[in-house]
């Protein structure tokens, strides 16, 4: 017999640790498209995708069949040992797709910090320098590096120093909150230009072998630069030879509506990093760059035993033919023009709403109990993510101060699934903005 929910969380207590920690208290029994079904057979709409993985929806047939059917010819014979030419054809249409007219190189790893961490042994091999500078409100990763240059303190570096050597960290362009005390929305952008006094006083630009940046940050509250921020940064590092990593493992993948977020402000990046929805659902990360960068590292160097695992492959390479040959990008388009519109209202409507950032169907609502001081309503946001869920929809909380509530459904989701979810949402903030 299969075990309910209450169920299997008293084996969840017993048998994991509590540091795994869990955001709902539903176990999911099926999934298909943007709904899940718990194993008490309620049926949740997903704003959630499995923390941005699922852009082309759970168990998408076209990268379900892909699984099936590499499935049945090998599973895993290690790239390094006997490879195979799913992870070449893989890597050969994301250096095509990558932005920018340079030849490009890719490696695939298994998860987003791997990734990351590849990026940045690459970027020190390359320069011959170990200084790497990453932002406030970053999200990395939870291994030694990626937990270094992640921003966030609790949950995730608390308790677990020391820490990596070397990591430096300046602030972001987070414009609703300007760092340097600029006018909102329009600051100047003086969080780019000073980058170039940070090497002044904090690491010489000669010792800087990299700057890691999200386009738009995940965890640390959908913070979205302005239009001229990541030229004035790409020039900075141009002029002392610091390589740009652009960290697209949430913002990749269409949820932006393009493929690259970093393709909303027209730059080349030296190395780019991709995971979540890579894959559809399946463990597998990318690190794309510049051939010349990326054919460095001698022979060895990178790597790893389930790197591009065929089964990874095969859902990679379907869901990049969901993207472009399935119009799914044109549809991630059209939901994002919905999402901002809606949001737009809902601000007109809600005292609590104090910014809408992102791009395309990448949204976030930061949510203040006060406009003219922006002090946080992070206990509402925590109460909003309750009050959805018991109404049958899953969203997810982040940002430094816990005040953001941000958007990451499927893009497959249906018109009469996001109309439902948007009410229980705006029913939800109704209720949390009375509070105020």
């Amino acid at each position: 017999m299969t075990a309910g929910n209450e169920q299997l969380m008293e084996l969840r207590n017993k048998h994991v640790p509590g540091g795994v920690a869990l955001l709902s208290p539903a176990f999911i029994a099926k999934a298909q498209g943007a709904i899940m079904t718990d194993v008490d057979g309620r049926d949740l709409i997903d704003f959630a995708g499995g923390i941005g993985v699922n852009n082309v929806g759970h168990s998408h047939p076209k990268v379900v069949k892909a699984i099936q059917e590499q499935a049945e010819k090998f599973i895993h014979t290690c790239f390094h040992v006997a490879p195979y030419q799913g992870y070449i054809e893989l890597a050969q249409r994301l250096n095509e797709l990558a932005p920018g007219s340079s030849p490009k190189q890719t490696m695939l790893a298994n998860s987003g910090a791997e990734a990351v961490e590849n990026a940045i042994k690459i970027a020190r091999y390359v320069t011959k320098r170990p200084g790497v500078i990453s932002l406030e409100n970053g999200f990395h990763g939870r291994t030694l590096m990626t937990m270094t240059l992640t921003s966030k303190v609790k949950p995730y570096k608390y308790g677990f120093g020391p820490f990596a050597p070397e990591s430096y960290r300046i602030p972001s362009a987070y414009c609703y909150r300007c760092p340097y005390g600029g006018s909102y929305p329009s600051c100047g952008c003086a969080c780019a230009h000073k980058l170039d006094e940070f090497f002044t006083g904090y690491v010489a630009a000669e010792q800087t072998a990299a700057i890691i940046i999200e386009p738009i940050q995940g965890e640390g509250g959908f913070v979205t630069p302005p239009k001229e921020y990541f030229e004035i940064v790409q020039g900075i590092c141009k002029k002392h030879g610091i390589l740009l990593i652009i960290d697209e493992i949430q913002s990749g993948m269409g949820r932006t509506g393009k493929l690259f977020a970093i393709d909303h402000w027209g730059i080349e990046p030296d190395l780019i990093t991709t995971a979540k929805s890579l894959a559809g659902g399946m463990p597998l990360s990318a690190i794309t760059g510049r051939a010349e960068i990326m054919s460095q590292p001698h022979p060895g160097g990178l790597g790893g035993t389930y790197g591009g695992n065929p089964l990874s492959c095969a859902a990679a390479l379907a869901v990049l033919d969901i993207f472009l040959n399935d119009g799914l990008l044109d549809q991630s388009v059209k939901l994002g023009e919905k999402l901002q519109q809606r949001f737009d209202e809902m601000q007109q409507k809600y005292e609590i709403i104090g910014e809408v950032r992102g791009k395309g169907p990448m949204l976030a609502l930061e949510l203040v109990r006060d406009r003219n001081t922006k002090a946080p309503a992070g206990d509402q946001a925590k109460k909003l993510v309750k009050l959805c869920y018991d109404k049958g929809l899953v969203i997810l909380s982040c940002g430094a101060l816990g005040n953001v509530v941000r958007l990451l459904m499927p893009l497959v989701i249906t018109d009469e699934q996001l109309e439902r979810g948007m009410a229980i949402l705006e029913e939800s903030l109704a209720e949390v903005n009375a509070e105020i």
